[in-house]
């Protein structure tokens, strides 16, 4: 990196740190070293292609098209796809959330016990003109029956540059203090893909973070920090690849008569959809499957 590019860098990062924030955050010892291996984002980009053209078809993943593209007669291709989810059973994707780097920084949110609970390799499209490849303001926990809250963690990566040109994550400092809040599809002209809930009442005066990172680059996040993604204004896919951590003593909680109730209703009714089971899962049913260990020993899960 030539000295003008690492100045710049350096101030995006002051940026970052000199926003709101909470607490300074403790970490505890993790059991081993870290291998010294190097992460290539490229690792995964081959089995990506090779998902979305179906020459391979992993059980249980999910492939999910921009809802502007959705109803058009397409070839398989990367380009018709907007994300890959549940990649537990891909080897190939999953060798992401057994990386020691990843790892050694998990540990210290979830403690020796690791599950891999949630997967997702993230192809943001070009905008179509209607605003789609948004991702509304969030809060990660909205979707999942466990806790306690502060036992999960999400490792994020970018697997090229991310700026608010191709729509990088944006980040509500400090809101990972607060309460779940209530979410609900936003009312939005060209659309909203399908389950990209968002927050209803969040302050749209809070002070905002747009995390500007480089290929490889690697961040943490708790389940109630809000953030989303703005467009893609570039004529290229801007591709992340992330994992929801959690430790496996987590427990899991019964969501019936909370605000999680329209986010279980619509999970439930896709997965008995698609394995044939009207009538005989529940929320917590359609979480097993997920869920991996990758270190320690399984607990609850």
């Amino acid at each position: 990196m030539d000295r003008s590019r690492a100045c710049s860098r350096l101030q995006v990062l002051l940026g970052h740190l000199g926003r709101p924030s909470g607490p300074a955050i403790v970490a505890h010892p993790v059991s081993g070293l870290a291998s010294p291996a190097s992460f290539y984002p490229e690792q995964f980009q081959t089995e990506f292609e090779r998902i979305c053209r179906k020459e391979v078809k992993p059980p249980g993943i999910v492939v999910m098209m921009d809802v502007a593209t959705s109803k058009q007669r397409y070839t398989p291709s990367e380009n018709m796809v907007m994300k890959i989810q549940d990649f537990q059973e891909d080897e190939e994707l999953f060798r992401y959330c057994t990386l020691p780097q990843i790892l050694k920084y998990v540990e210290c949110f979830t403690g020796p016990n690791i599950m891999a609970m949630h997967g997702m390799l993230i192809n943001k499209p070009p905008d179509s003109g209607k605003k789609t490849s948004r991702h509304p303001l969030h809060q990660d926990l909205h979707y999942f029956p466990f806790r306690p809250s502060n036992r999960i963690v999400c490792a994020w990566t970018a697997m090229e540059n991310t700026d608010r040109n191709n729509g990088c994550l944006v980040v509500l400092p400090g809101t990972h203090k607060g309460p779940l809040k209530p979410h609900d599809y936003p009312k939005w002209e060209g659309g909203v893909n399908k389950m990209y809930h968002g927050i209803q009442d969040y302050d749209p005066d809070s002070p905002r973070v747009h995390v500007v990172m480089e290929k490889g680059d690697t961040i943490f996040f708790h389940p109630l920090l809000i953030h989303g993604s703005g467009r893609n204004r570039t004529q290229g896919f801007r591709k992340s690849i992330s994992c929801h951590f959690g430790s496996s003593d987590c427990q899991y909680i019964d969501v019936t008569g909370t605000s999680q109730e329209n986010i279980a209703r619509e999970v439930v009714g896709y997965a008995e959809q698609r394995y044939g089971l009207q009538g005989n899962m529940d929320f917590k049913d359609t979480w097993m499957f997920r869920c991996r260990l990758v270190k320690g020993e399984r607990i609850n899960l």
